[in-house]
């Protein structure tokens, strides 16, 4: 097997489990918002951002290689979509929505942008190095 199939496989696998482990912390803190708390605000919570924002800088650190799941020709999509997402938090954070809705929409998007945060701010960096490179 050749290294470029090795670090594609880790970076698919990076990405898949990074979205699955936000999505299952994301309905996990929607449960605790509505009892009064914040996973992601208690130290074990604490714990768990970091593994979601390390597995995103993986999946950076590969992208902005050329090695990962995300290409060049997918960067521009990737870089609005993460934006997308963290504005997403921003809006839900404090929106006042049916309160299991709301909790939810709050809960995942929180989740997703710790993941995809790093990620998006590597390709941000890597695509405006590459823009100012060709001038």
């Amino acid at each position: 097997m050749a290294k470029n199939d090795i670090m594609l496989k880790i970076g698919s696998w990076s990405f898949i489990i990074g979205i699955v482990i936000a999505s299952l912390v994301g309905l996990y803190t929607a449960v605790t918002i509505e009892s009064g708390n914040n996973f992601l605000l208690t130290t074990n919570g604490g714990y768990v951002a970091w593994v979601l924002a390390i597995i995103g800088v993986i999946v950076g650190v590969l992208a902005v290689l050329g090695r990962g799941t995300i290409t060049a020709k997918e960067t521009p999509g990737f870089l609005i979509a993460g934006i997308a997402l963290v504005v997403m938090y921003g809006v839900f954070k404090n929106a006042v929505i049916n309160p299991w809705l709301g909790s939810l929409l709050h809960g995942i998007s929180m989740s997703l942008s710790i993941f995809v945060a790093p990620a998006v701010g590597l390709l941000a960096i890597k695509t405006i190095y590459d823009m100012g490179k060709e001038v």
